[in-house]
């Protein structure tokens, strides 16, 4: 693990494309700001988590064969 120091308005570079900046420091926390692109998804670690746990879950639920599926579809009316 990198461990830095930063002031507020001072940043990290990852890659060409991505730079976290120290925004400000207030009560113990620290706010940051994180400049990527749109194509990159950016969360906090607890969210990251649970979207893991989610598709998880979902690789696990059984499929529905695809007859079942169209059953469940409304019938088109001639």
């Amino acid at each position: 693990m990198l461990v830095l120091t930063r002031k507020r308005g001072e940043g990290v570079a990852i890659g060409p494309d991505i730079r976290v900046v120290v925004l400000g420091i207030k009560n113990g926390q620290v706010r940051l700001g994180v400049e990527a692109p749109r194509t990159i998804e950016v969360h906090r670690d607890e969210v990251c988590v649970r979207i893991q746990e989610e598709n998880q879950l979902a690789a696990r639920t059984p499929v529905v064969p695809l007859d079942v599926f169209q059953q469940l579809l409304p019938r088109k009316i001639a």
